[in-house]
């Protein structure tokens, strides 16, 4: 038997396409894959299939379809550069129909906050009219899907605004309801359309991407009132109130502005809710040079 010792096999290396070996030719690198946006699990659960909001429901929107738009609405408007952007870890939204009062609130659940449930109320969708019922739906849940994105301080942001920033969103998705409107007096952050409203002022005076800059200042620190809008815009909140309520007052002087009309030689106003009859004025031998005008 020999005892000379028989050298171990060297290992052979796999081809490494990024560093070709001398002589090979060369091959094409691969491009690193893009990287994609935040992925959510949805879910959805119903307490009662027989109660006619729960019908209402399905015969009205397509519930994966209903979801995933109001993720693409929130996403588009607050987090159009993700993932490069930091987004909330939401993990899954839980679309929860059930008979409740109210409409509709979101929630974190027990055992991780980044686990969310939107709980939609089926009495309020058997009480939406038929024509509204498809678009009331899809805008409730775009404004609580908004919560499941959305920072917040750390939980000192003002309830208004949180509220506010939901209904913007759901502004700009197309799904503002008949009844919302601009409307001046109050306070800033008395929520919902009265304060999306606002910050549509503001999206329209400073720029795309100002209520955006606001949802991303409130993600690291404490809000501060003062410090936190003059660091975004460079005034106080209320000064940019007043600047918005000034703007509404005016567009409504315009809309209310007298209408003055000449009759028979005499004057006589009219507003929009009560505009004289125009009668053509037959011009007299006198007047041959005078084309004829209605009043």
């Amino acid at each position: 038997m020999s005892t000379t010792a028989t050298p171990s096999p060297l290992p052979i290396r796999p081809a490494n396409p990024e560093h070709p070996a001398k002589g090979s030719a060369p091959t094409t690198a691969r491009p690193h894959p893009k990287p994609s946006r935040p992925t959510t699990k949805l879910l959805l659960k119903i307490n009662d299939l027989s109660t006619p909001g729960a019908q209402d429901f399905f015969s009205s929107v397509n519930a994966l379809q209903a979801l995933q738009s109001a993720v693409t609405s929130v996403l588009t408007h607050l987090y159009p550069s993700a993932p490069t952007t930091p987004t909330p870890g939401t993990r899954s939204v839980t679309l929860v129909l059930r008979s409740m009062d109210g409409v509709a609130y979101t929630t974190g659940k027990d055992i991780d906050d980044d686990h969310k449930e939107v709980h939609f109320s089926t009495s309020y969708i058997e009480k939406i009219p038929a024509e509204r019922k498809k678009d009331e739906i899809l805008g409730v849940i775009t404004h609580e899907m908004v919560h499941c994105w959305q920072w917040n301080a750390q939980g000192t942001a003002p309830g208004g605004l949180i509220e506010g920033v939901a209904d913007w969103v759901r502004l700009k998705a197309g799904l503002a309801p008949p009844h919302w409107k601009r409307e001046a007096g109050g306070d800033w952050d008395a929520g919902y359309q009265h304060t999306g409203y606002f910050l549509d002022f503001l999206e329209g005076k400073y720029g795309e991407g100002s209520v955006r800059r606001v949802n991303d200042n409130l993600r690291d620190c404490k809000y501060e009132e003062e410090k936190f809008w003059n660091g975004i815009f460079g005034h106080h909140v209320g000064n940019l109130w007043e600047e918005y309520e000034k703007k509404l007052n005016k567009e409504k002087e315009v809309e209310e502005e007298p209408i003055i009309v000449e009759k028979d030689g005499d004057e006589e106003t009219a507003t929009d809710e009560r505009k004289p009859e125009k009668k053509k004025r037959v011009k007299s031998s006198e007047e041959k040079d005078v084309p004829s005008y209605l009043v």
